[in-house]
């Protein structure tokens, strides 16, 4: 036996660069994925990146700014260089 399962989709409508949008269909087709697909995963990966730095500026706010020990261990902990602006690269 045989169930469908109907996923609920919103369809957007989208302009872009033909650069990017030719970056992007290859970024896809190098992942497997669907254009679709990857466009839905980046823009959740942006989002998630948003909220984690809305998190990161609230615990600031209540604690104090990051410590060059604590940007350093973040970043060596992520595999990242961090120069002393505080920049992770």
């Amino acid at each position: 036996m045989h169930y469908h399962v109907a996923m609920s989709v919103d369809r957007i409508t989208m302009a872009m660069d033909p650069e990017l949008s030719a970056a992007v269909r290859e970024a896809a087709k190098r992942s497997g994925m669907s254009v679709s697909g990857w466009l839905a995963q980046a823009a959740a990966d942006r989002l998630r990146n948003e909220l984690l730095g809305i998190a990161l500026d609230k615990w600031q706010e209540e604690t104090g700014p990051l410590t060059e020990e604590e940007l350093r261990t973040a970043a060596e902990t992520l595999g990242l260089r961090h120069d002393s602006k505080g920049n992770a690269a």
